[in-house]
């Protein structure tokens, strides 16, 4: 297979491969000398650009031991790597979109995210979290507490070395999650990040009427060494995108929704003023 472009499921299927590799406690060039395999070959096939064929592919993963079920999965990913985007079902357990979206955060060096009902997962503070998962249809009560670890740990990457923006719509701020303190408490949270100069968060004011973003929320990311790739959450599933006509129609979206959001100083306004109305 010839090597191409990294893809959203490519690097999902690196990841895997990584953990198996890891848990043979070999080095990547250790395990290329004992596959034959040049080194470069390895390092392609976990950035997720391919560059093996699928024999190759169940040879490594043999050589690993990899259990049946997780190879058959990683195998399946293989596959579905030649693909633009990546529609995702979770199985059971904390929602795998929940961990892909981490590790794409993490990797992303800027974040762009639209929320029209909802502060942003990643501004959301703890009690907050608990409250909307607690109402989640999607998350069995079994697995609750391990889903509300995992989304409080997203706001870790809220620090200088990233770039973020964060569209929001009025109507999110006037939601009283979990109860007034709850509330009050999150709106103190969005003041304190949005005087960080690698925060931006502007909003969307209810006068604006109808707007582009009415579709629902998504979050565009950017990346160092990938292309852009645009999350999209729904009940049952999630959509990767990183096709270049689908990121170009988002952030188009985007574009329309920046020209009637307030500017930084008159969004943190508007904020204070609900904050006031709390007291």
């Amino acid at each position: 297979m010839p090597k191409r472009e990294s893809s959203v499921v490519g690097r999902e299927f690196g990841n895997g491969v990584r953990k198996v590799i890891e848990r043979t406690g070999l080095t990547q060039r250790k395990l290329a000398e004992l596959l034959g395999w040049q080194e470069a070959k390895i390092s392609d096939l976990l950035a997720g650009k391919g560059g093996c064929s699928e024999t190759e592919v169940r040879e490594l993963l043999a050589y690993c031991r990899t259990p049946v079920r997780e190879r058959e999965h990683l195998i399946a990913l293989f596959r579905e790597s030649r693909e633009k985007g990546w529609l995702q079902i979770p199985e059971d357990g904390v929602p795998d979109q929940v961990r892909t979206l981490i590790e794409h955060e993490k990797e992303a060096n800027e974040i762009l995210c639209w929320s029209m009902i909802l502060v942003p997962g990643l501004l959301q503070i703890y009690e907050y979290i608990e409250a909307v998962t607690a109402k989640a249809q999607t998350v069995s009560p079994d697995n609750i507490a391990a889903t509300i670890a995992a989304r409080a740990a997203r706001g870790k990457i809220l620090e200088h070395s990233r770039k973020f923006t964060f569209l929001v719509h009025e109507q999110a701020l006037w939601l009283p999650v979990g109860g007034l303190e709850v509330w009050r408490s999150q709106l103190v949270r969005l003041l304190q990040l949005s005087v960080r100069p690698y925060i931006t968060i502007r909003i969307v004011p209810r006068s604006a009427g109808v707007h582009a973003g009415a579709s629902g929320d998504f979050r565009l990311m950017k990346f160092p060494k990938y292309p852009p790739l645009v999350y999209v959450e729904s009940l049952r599933c999630s959509l990767f995108f990183d096709d270049k006509e689908t990121v170009d129609l988002y952030e188009n979206v985007l574009k329309a929704l920046a020209a009637v959001a307030l500017d930084e100083a008159g969004s943190r306004e508007v904020i204070n003023s609900i904050l006031e109305g709390l007291q």
